[in-house]
């Protein structure tokens, strides 16, 4: 069985920075050494910048599933920043994903899609798969398409 740092790896792909809280709360928090819970986090790209637009109208679909996707690259830079390694991660448990759509998109799920396939990825379709909702917002802060908050389960 392969580790998630090694998927990781082997996927060749580079994570933006962690970003740092932009109001009064943690980034992540864990409970009773066994579950971790991971703040709603935006579409940071590597150079620290941010993915802007709303799926429907500046982003079509494929452009929202890829914001989704650096999502889930910043969640996992928050992982490795705050618990040294990916390997730390037992299971995904759950991922809310939001997305800054028109009134008439339909396909929050296909979006969320992007974050999903790729914690897939890092630690397989077992462990990388949890319970999730995809809802649709009328905004997001800094008009970013997509955040997306996540609970992990610690190996212990």
């Amino acid at each position: 069985m392969s580790s998630a740092e090694h998927n990781f790896q082997a996927l060749n792909l580079v994570l933006p920075p962690a970003p740092k809280p932009l109001g009064v709360y943690k980034p992540l928090l864990i409970v009773d050494n066994r579950w971790v819970y991971v703040s709603g986090h935006g579409t940071v790209q590597t150079d620290g910048t941010l993915i802007r637009g709303r799926v429907g109208e500046a982003l079509d679909i494929d452009q929202g599933k890829l914001a989704a996707r650096q999502v889930g690259l910043a969640i996992l830079a928050t992982l490795k920043e705050n618990l040294g390694s990916l390997n730390q991660i037992k299971r995904v448990i759950k991922v809310l994903g939001m997305v800054n759509c028109t009134s008439d998109f339909e396909r929050h799920p296909y979006v969320i899609n992007g974050c999903s396939e790729l914690f897939a990825a890092v630690w397989g379709q077992e462990h990388g798969i949890g319970v999730r909702s995809a809802v649709g917002m009328g905004s997001l802060p800094d008009n970013i398409p997509v955040e997306i908050e996540a609970m992990f389960e610690l190996n212990v």
